[in-house]
């Protein structure tokens, strides 16, 4: 018998490994945080034994949601400014907003409330896109979350830096702290080609070679994006970062709603990750991306939620159902975007296109025991055919029952075990009531 710090059975297992293997009546063994097998449960137990088991009857298990796109401290200004087009938002409202109120409090109280939202849906990991990245890796790693936190770059003075002197010299003096760290995986993030000159685009790269960390960048957004670049540039934003050498394996976009034709045959042979945010894209109406292009050409297509001041939850869950039931439409095929594919894009392509791929993602031996257990014993997950269809179309945030990152139970009975969330809400709807008061547009 080998040792296992932790067995957790369940009905059903989905370990979205290459194989796409589901156990039934399956059993997972945990061991100083890492998965050291998965399988029938009777021949778990007849090779693992453990003091603490996990009772997963009536439940599913599967690899915890990526979500490859976010500002996760923006959920304090989740609803301030909805009904409005990306620009307006974004410079009329949120960045003044931003200016008035950003700090590392501010940020670090945030996140929690983002962390505690995020897992009590199912999301293990998340790649970021902020600033004070100290504050937010700090209050990340306090809830016991994964997260690669990239630290934002700009042309123009913001709350956390005045040039981009002072915006690189943060971003590697962050990088430098939070290396080989085992839950935050730093990097770096200019923020996208009209508010990053091609220059600090290309800087921004070095920085990620140097350090070898992952990049992540908004890219392809708007028509008005497009246009804009254009003007500036004579190409598009896709096609300005190929010519400058920007695009590669390790470039995050998130969104590319209007890429051409040819510049998703340019994502597809850079192997560029498409981080696919439908629901903010919706609501800014900033149209829907064609995803089953991006797919049918060879791009690895993932799901973010962008952040709540724009979307506005944080939920890979209903992400997945609104994607694949809009693609269908647009397309006119009911097959595309299948409940499998986009399982894969929501948990194991998620973890590769962060730089994640060897850690987390699937439910394999050796990697992470980043896992989700989720209640099948609901009126609207009865009867059931097919455990996929289940999760992508039926299944809710609220049906999440147990999370555990690195073989850590973080969530149990959906309860946070690792800080307290009434105190996290408290101090956030504290943050919401100065926020109300004041005029957000100073």
């Amino acid at each position: 018998m080998r040792p296992a710090d932790v067995i957790i059975n369940a009905d059903y297992i989905l370990t979205m490994d290459p194989d796409l293997t589901v156990a039934q009546k399956g059993a997972i063994a945990v061991r100083n945080g890492k998965i050291l097998a998965v399988g029938d449960a009777d021949h778990i137990s007849r090779t693992f034994t453990s003091s603490e088991t996990i009772d997963g009857a009536g439940k599913v298990a599967f690899p915890g949601l990526v979500n490859t796109h976010t500002h996760a401290a923006m959920v304090h200004f989740r609803g301030l400014a909805d009904d409005l087009p990306l620009k307006v938002w974004l410079e009329e409202h949120i960045w003044p907003a931003e200016g008035r109120w950003l700090s590392p409090e501010f940020v670090g109280d945030a996140v929690e409330l983002a962390c505690l939202e995020m897992l009590r849906s199912g999301i293990t990991v998340y790649n970021d896109m902020y600033f004070f990245g100290d504050a937010i890796a700090r209050a990340t790693k306090k809830i016991g979350m994964r997260a690669v936190v990239g630290v934002g770059i700009l042309d123009f003075p913001s709350k956390s830096a005045n040039t981009p002197d002072e915006y690189f010299a943060n971003a590697e003096n962050f990088i430098k702290a939070w290396a080989g760290d085992e839950l935050i995986v730093p990097n770096i993030a200019p923020h996208a080609p009209y508010t990053c000159s091609p220059e600090n685009m290309m800087r921004a790269k070095k920085v990620a070679e140097q350090y070898d960390v992952p990049l992540h960048v908004h890219l392809s957004e708007t028509q008005w994006e497009v246009g804009e670049i254009q003007k500036r540039y004579g190409r598009t934003p896709i096609a300005l970062l190929e010519n400058i050498g920007f695009l590669d394996e390790r470039v995050l976009a998130a969104h590319c709603v209007w890429p051409t034709d040819e510049e998703i045959g340019i994502l597809a042979q850079r192997n560029v990750g498409v981080s696919h945010c439908i629901e903010s894209n919706l609501k800014l109406a900033s149209g829907i991306a064609p995803v089953t292009k991006m797919l049918k050409a060879g791009v690895r297509v993932t799901f973010g939620t962008d952040g709540a001041a724009s979307n506005n939850d944080l939920n890979i869950l209903s992400e997945m159902s609104t994607a694949a039931k809009v693609h269908k439409a647009v397309s006119g095929d009911p097959t595309a975007l299948s409940a499998k594919q986009a399982m894969l894009m929501a948990t194991r392509w998620g973890a590769e296109a962060i730089g994640l791929g060897g850690v987390t993602g699937s439910l394999d031996e050796g990697k992470s025991a980043d896992i989700v257990l989720a209640d099948l014993d609901k009126p609207h997950l009865t009867p059931l055919y097919d455990m996929y269809s289940h999760i992508v179309y039926s299944m809710r945030a609220s049906d999440i029952d147990t999370v555990l990152v690195n073989g850590r139970v973080i969530i149990k009975g959906r309860k946070l075990m690792t800080a307290d969330e009434g105190e996290i809400m408290a101090r956030s709807s504290e943050w919401g009531r100065k926020i109300k008061e004041a005029d957000t547009r100073c």
